[in-house]
């Protein structure tokens, strides 16, 4: 049984320190309970404990020195020091897509391995990473195998919904808590845990694991269902002359479509989206179940990053010898993320063609710079270094900065605009002579 009174601040081990693993970490420390973080990556590592996040995101690495300062939150390469005394094991390790776009579990697999070795005491091991339904269970397999004693623990599955460039607030402030339990204990741990969270008044749901496992996938293929189906619109819309953006008011007016992810472009990216379709999609096979649905949303996505080539070779057939500037690299706005950024493939495919680029994002010219590496690419310091001397420019992240910019700043060194994200007014673009393609417009 649970002591009848969990202590306050309850000690957390967060295994894997990449994007969801380093936010929550921050994130539990910051409410109160004590956190370490384990990775074998030395070099992360060691600049972690600096205070130097590896990834931006917006108060992160403030918090991340604050709770370092207080000690509420420390990090090591040793996972045996990690669940010292710790109650809850959370892994977060990557899930990346394997060979035929299947999950890649060898990750998820090791941490399980490792602990089942290592551990000495209770825990809840609680699978945060995103894994297919019934990989929760085949962890508690492992970790019982490789027990060297016989030891209780639980399992439980705690899908994160933190969208990239927001990461923090939506773990703090978030619209639901999913956690998937079988036993009243590992409940009341974790119910213990978000407490500081749900006693302002957010929810927390309680499913079984396999449940709460579908519940992120399920989530995710829906939010790119909505994408890949306004970028279908938006295209026919194109075709009929009617602009996709007024449709999309009349159309959002309607309570039951709920709100966001409705806005067409390049196609989604990202480390999320992609890949838990193309899990969602190889989970079902394995079960003898075709998803017809997300199979037309992998393809909608696949055809709408050719999009930008496609509409600024309606202008310049040839690409050979041409020079065009890009601004955008991140897969999104407010992040440095290039993980599936449709703006990478679109760089790739104008390289193939012969034409020369000139790029320009606020936070994720290094991350593109470990992709792109081409002698025909030039990475500039501004937006407007980017413009000077090209045939177009083609807008692929939708930065507040460049939604600022005034269309004769453009006018002054190139003729042609592919706004992939509809972030500027057509009209005015027109007015000051440049030629303009949206997206649906």
């Amino acid at each position: 049984m649970v002591r009848k009174s969990l202590p306050k601040k309850i000690k957390i081990c967060v295994v894997g320190t990449g994007y969801v693993g380093l936010v929550s970490a921050v994130c539990f420390a910051g409410i109160g309970h004590e956190v370490v973080g384990v990775d074998k990556d030395k070099e992360k590592i060691e600049k972690l404990k600096k205070g130097i996040s590896p990834i931006f995101e917006e108060e992160l690495e403030s918090l991340l020195k604050k709770n370092l300062k207080n000690g509420s939150l420390y990090f090591t390469t040793d996972l045996k020091e990690g669940l010292k005394k710790s109650l809850l094991v959370f892994n977060a390790v990557g899930t990346p897509p394997g060979e035929q776009r299947k999950v890649d579990l060898r990750y998820v697999w090791e941490v399980a391995e490792e602990v089942g070795k290592i551990l000495d005491h209770y825990i809840v091991f609680v699978n945060k990473s995103t894994v297919p339904v019934g990989t929760t269970e085949k962890v508690e397999k492992i970790i019982q195998k490789n027990l060297k004693k016989k030891i209780n623990f639980d399992v439980a599955s705690n899908p994160e919904f933190l969208r990239e460039g927001s990461a923090i607030k939506d773990f703090l402030e978030p619209n639901r808590i999913v956690i998937g339990v079988k036993s009243k204990k590992a409940e009341k741990i974790l119910r213990k845990v978000y407490e500081p969270i749900t006693k302002k008044g957010y929810p927390l749901i309680v499913t079984d694991i396999k449940s709460a496992e579908m519940i992120k996938y399920v989530s995710n293929a829906f939010l790119a269902t909505k994408l890949s189906f306004i970028n279908e619109i938006a295209n026919l819309c194109e075709k009929v002359g009617v602009d996709v953006k007024e449709v999309i008011k009349g159309v959002m007016l309607d309570e039951r479509m709920g709100k966001g992810y409705f806005n067409p472009g390049p196609g989604f990216g990202g480390s999320c989206l992609p890949k838990d379709v193309d899990g969602l999609i190889n989970f079902a096979l394995d079960y003898g179940i075709k998803l017809k649905v997300l199979d037309a949303v992998r393809d909608v996505n696949e055809f709408q990053r050719k999009i930008a080539i496609l509409k600024l070779k309606k202008y310049l057939p040839e690409l050979f010898g041409k020079t065009i500037a890009i601004w955008g690299l991140a897969f999104k706005a407010n992040t440095d993320d290039v993980r599936e950024s449709p703006a990478i493939e679109v760089i790739k495919k104008l390289l193939e063609e012969g034409a020369r680029v000139k790029c320009y994002d606020p936070l994720a010219m290094e991350n593109a710079k470990k992709i792109l590496n081409h002698q025909n690419i030039e990475f500039c310091k501004n937006k407007i270094d980017a413009l000077k001397g090209t045939d177009a420019l083609i807008l692929m992240t939708e930065w507040e900065e460049f939604k600022k910019v005034k269309p004769i700043e453009i006018k002054k060194y190139t003729k042609i605009v592919i706004d992939t994200r509809n972030i500027w007014d057509k009209e005015k673009f027109k007015k000051v002579g440049l030629i303009y393609e949206g997206i649906g417009r």
